[in-house]
């Protein structure tokens, strides 16, 4: 499945994920509280991968610009829907990837929640996210390292659902592999944490600093 069948697959898949419930609620309130501790007023910040907009309609308020990103316009288009009820200002929806984004003016903090592990280049990515954001800007991200999962999961069962096109691309790295990445493009590893508050915790929350 190529970049398109993802987007095609998100795009199957939207009203699906619209209805779904978070696994871990009270570990993603831990998550969205902490990204708050470390948005500022002023900043304008940039959402990679973000589904439906929950997390966007959540943090936007307490910054000065939001925009939140997909590659999937079905997924945008419930995002829309959404921000049409609540109107926050601010906040702006749009497909699009790191790689194709060209703002006119550089982000203060780039989000990547479970994103980095859907992308088909990592270190493309990640030099692309670099280049997106400011001098000192922080990317802050949270990824499922299906590389400490079960062997089972990575090596078996996701090859035959993508050949089924029953899932989308995801990379196999581990949470080791993901840190040397992320400091290879250039930044700083700020924090490292765990928010999970049931089970094993396979997604690392990484804060970076643009070295």
């Amino acid at each position: 499945m190529s970049s398109a069948g993802d987007a095609r697959f998100w795009d199957r898949t939207s009203s699906r994920y619209a209805r779904s419930t978070i696994s871990d609620a009270a570990g993603y309130e831990r998550t969205l509280e902490r990204t708050r501790e470390l948005l500022k007023p002023q900043d304008k910040v940039l959402e990679l991968g973000c589904g439906t907009g929950s997390t966007a309609l959540r943090l936007a308020e307490g910054v000065q610009g939001y925009l939140a990103t997909d590659i999937s316009t079905g997924m945008i288009a419930i995002a829309e829907q959404k921000l049409a009820t609540e109107a926050i200002p601010g906040l702006s929806f749009g497909v699009a990837t790191a790689e194709t984004l060209t703002p006119d003016a550089p982000f203060d903090v780039v989000l990547g929640f479970s994103y980095l592990h859907l992308v088909r280049d990592l270190p493309g990515t990640l030099e692309h996210i670099r280049s997106l954001l400011a001098e000192g800007g922080l990317f802050i991200s949270k990824t499922p390292c299906i590389g400490d999962m079960n062997p089972l999961i990575g090596y078996a069962a996701l090859p035959v659902m993508r050949a089924l096109r029953l899932a989308p691309f995801a990379a196999v790295f581990d949470e080791a592999e993901l840190n040397e990445r992320v400091a290879a493009a250039g930044f700083r590893l700020l924090a490292i944490e765990k928010h999970a508050t049931k089970g094993k915790d396979w997604r690392p929350y990484i804060v970076a600093q643009k070295a």
